[in-house]
């Protein structure tokens, strides 16, 4: 910092002196205010390049891991939408031995029960046929679908089969039970495959959810502000800035003590 004796008055020292020091008050104080006003401690590149390439580093995985956890929620929509349909085919099947029991029954109407289990045949076909995803059919032989569960190109491919679970038309009710033991056992073998892709996919999505919280808290630190250190750091400069105008409005009034030299 320049000194001076203060009876040069066409440079005025001390005036610059208090006038750079409140002009880098003000900016200090720009910077507390714009981080109060934004909540961010990097506002631009320049306040920490490091900082900024961390954090942008840290905020893009956290977007891709979020997007993840969204192919894994679709993944669980699917699943369930195939649960559900499998669930109501394992209750037809119930209800088809059933009939199958009380055909055995001599004095029972059997076309009317040989009726009601193709009925109940033809229903289960349209399901197996009918349950589709976004355009897929879920219960094809040839279904599977891979979903991406993390940022660096891991997936989980999901595939099961319930294609057998139909049958052909029932002209006696003769052994129907025994002859749909395969298909429920198909069906029974899908919802098994389907609880476990279950089970996965949620212990993935808590897993990504937790890795998610941790980027971003980690990017927090680097990248939001302290709002009460820097609320602490605006009130100190607004004191200082009123002590520079101050001294600043001092130093130019001084040199007029030199005036009563002419007197």
């Amino acid at each position: 910092m320049a000194m001076s004796s203060g009876a040069r008055i066409n440079t005025p020292i001390a005036a610059y002196n208090a006038l750079n020091a409140l002009n880098a008050v003000n900016q200090e104080l720009g910077v507390h205010q714009l981080r109060l006003a934004t909540g961010k401690r990097i506002n631009s590149v320049g306040d920490d390049p490091s900082g900024y390439t961390i954090a942008k580093q840290m905020e893009a995985r956290s977007r891709m891991l979020g997007a993840a956890v969204n192919n894994v929620g679709d993944a669980q929509t699917m699943l369930s939408t195939a649960e559900q349909a499998l669930q109501t085919i394992r209750d037809l099947f119930t209800t088809i031995k059933e009939k199958g029991v009380a055909a055995s029954n001599p004095t029972s109407d059997q076309n009317a029960l040989t009726s009601d289990v193709n009925q109940l045949r033809t229903e289960i076909g349209d399901i197996v046929a009918n349950t589709n995803f976004n355009g897929k059919n879920l219960f094809s032989s040839s279904f599977s679908a891979a979903f991406a569960i993390d940022d660096v190109g891991n997936s989980l491919t999901v595939g099961f089969d319930a294609s057998t679970a139909t049958f052909g038309s029932v002209s006696s009710l003769t052994n129907i039970q025994s002859s749909i033991s395969s298909n429920i056992s198909n069906v029974e073998t899908a919802l098994q495959a389907i609880g476990s892709y279950i089970q996965r996919l949620q212990a993935k999505a808590d897993n990504l959810n937790v890795s998610i919280t941790n980027i971003d808290a980690s990017k927090s630190r680097i990248y939001d502000a302290d709002i009460a250190k820097e609320q602490l750091q605006a009130s100190k400069l607004n004191i200082l800035q009123q002590t520079s105008v101050t001294q600043l409005a001092q130093a130019n009034a001084s040199s007029q003590v030199f005036l009563t030299l002419f007197r």
